[in-house]
């Protein structure tokens, strides 16, 4: 089982990881060993995280969530999927058009 998950760095920022073992990467983190990005940001805090069945499954979505920006990781930490629909640039543009 993998688990993908975002902790809130000190300075406002998410990072997106993915693991086998939760509690002890969080600990990773938390005491520096975890990443350079996050050593350089302490304390963290998780404010997300999800259970996939399969690692690769969950690799896939840590790299996807990776591609997202502040503003639409933050809009799915607080309201799941369907709060990001739509985020897309292509999509944006898509609706911009057709309000015109």
């Amino acid at each position: 089982m993998g688990t993908v998950y975002i902790p809130r760095c000190s300075d406002g920022t998410f990072y997106v990881g993915s693991t086998i073992d939760l509690p002890r990467r969080l600990m990773q983190h938390a005491d520096g060993s975890g990443s350079s990005y996050t050593r350089r940001r302490l304390p963290v805090e998780l404010v997300w995280s999800e259970g996939f069945a399969r690692v690769d499954d969950a690799f896939r979505w840590e790299k996807r969530i990776q591609g997202w920006s502040h503003a639409k990781r933050l809009a799915f930490i607080e309201g799941g999927l369907d709060a990001v629909r739509g985020w897309s640039a292509r999509q944006r543009r898509d609706q911009r058009s057709a309000q015109t």
